[in-house]
């Protein structure tokens, strides 16, 4: 290929300067220009004979010193012009010298490849272990106590020997996964289901030789909630305060202050079958809160309950724990646990694995992690590879 004259520059020179244009049409133009390797060649290119008879002087071209040119994210560094013309102009153009040219430039390449560091996972963070509320003193008399409690449907055993203390004053949670036995457990405890072994005294009063002792010092609310819910809110509180033997005055009474602690003062009008899941489960606390009971035996309350109606909730029971009532509840929420009980139980199945204070349950971890670990740790997804290809 033949390269045109230049006007003004002898043809000599134009070709002692000049560097092979097929060499520069087959390098990539991203590839940065090895200095070393040419400075090499130009040293040993001095001690060779010159090709020509004379050279003239090179001609560099001036580039401002504060331009600034924008590089794109990831290219090499240019190579400014004055520092690599001089040397270039001085090395005569040879195919030796071509030829030698071209690995070095390779070898640069992978010298400056850039290898990524392997990804280092990132340590879980720690979550702060919250404060837990006081419980009541050892000495603090019992209002629960559950003895070798259980239960069995068919073959399987849905309870395995539960034994439980409930001291005054305490607002006892009890966690577990599905089917551990949590609702099973709290049904016999309240009545609603007669164990197969086992006792349940309620402030020393045997739940199951004298019922009816027991229930008038226990409020429920169960899991699968069975209301009349062909009455109106109203009527509701009215009958439960009745079927529990208070006066008229006195139901009326509690039924006012009720309906304006639970917020219920625009549904009370209502039939009850018109209600939410949330305000079902706010009327039914009501109900069992009317008779001014020694034991709340609750399954799930904040189900289905709003936050707002949930933080209300929370405050009538710690009021009521506070007066000296105690409360019992199961649920899934350890957080919940953690921010209002202050003496917990590990239910896993039909056996309890860990009970006491929440410090002692928790043994200095939350207690999600403590739940977690007592349930056999988490499980790695495997598998379930066609998850990633979308049916559409």
């Amino acid at each position: 290929m033949s390269t045109p004259p230049v006007s003004g520059l002898d043809e000599t020179a134009v070709g002692a300067t000049a560097i092979d244009t097929a060499e520069i049409d087959e390098t990539p133009r991203e590839r940065p220009v090895d200095v070393a390797a040419v400075a090499i060649a130009a040293a040993a290119a001095a001690d060779a004979p010159p090709a020509f008879a004379e050279l003239d002087p090179p001609v560099a071209v001036e580039a401002p010193v504060d331009t600034v040119t924008d590089v794109p994210a990831g290219a090499p560094a240019p190579v400014e012009a004055e520092a690599v013309a001089p040397v270039a102009a001085a090395l005569p153009v040879t195919e030796d010298a071509a030829e030698t040219a071209a690995p070095a430039a390779s070898d640069a390449d992978q010298a400056v490849a850039v290898i990524p560091a392997p990804r280092v996972p990132k340590p879980r963070k720690k979550r702060t272990l919250r404060v837990a509320r006081p419980a009541p003193a050892p000495n603090t008399p019992r209002v629960l106590t559950i003895q070798g409690l259980v239960k069995r449907f068919g073959d399987t055993t849905a309870v395995d020997g539960i034994t439980l203390d409930v001291r005054a004053g305490s607002f006892f949670g009890i966690v577990g996964p599905n089917g551990a036995g949590k609702t099973t457990t709290l049904s016999m405890v309240t009545g609603l289901l007669r164990p197969d072994a086992g006792a349940v005294h309620i402030n020393g009063v045997d739940a199951w030789k004298d019922p009816r002792a027991a229930k008038r010092m226990t409020g429920v609310l169960p899991d699968r909630l069975r209301l009349f819910d062909r009455l109106t809110g109203a009527q509701l509180l009215y009958y439960s305060g009745s079927l529990r033997g208070l006066d008229d005055r006195t139901v009326r009474e509690r039924s006012v202050e009720l309906i304006a602690a639970f917020g219920l003062e625009d549904a009370v009008d209502r039939l009850v079958a018109d209600y939410s899941a949330g305000m079902t489960k706010k009327i039914a606390l009501a109900c069992a809160m009317i008779h001014a009971p020694r034991l709340l035996v609750l399954d799930e309350p904040f189900e289905s309950v709003d936050p707002v109606s949930a933080a209300n909730l929370t405050d009538i029971l710690e009021r009521y724990v506070g007066g000296g009532g105690t409360v019992l509840l199961s649920s899934h929420s350890m957080d919940l646990i953690e921010r209002v009980c202050d003496s917990a139980a590990i239910i896993i199945g039909g056996r309890v694995l860990a009970q006491g204070t929440l410090d002692e349950v928790r043994l200095g971890h939350p207690l999600e992690d403590r739940f977690v670990e007592l349930a056999g740790g988490r499980k790695a997804a495997e598998g379930m590879e066609w998850l990633h290809s979308f049916s559409d």
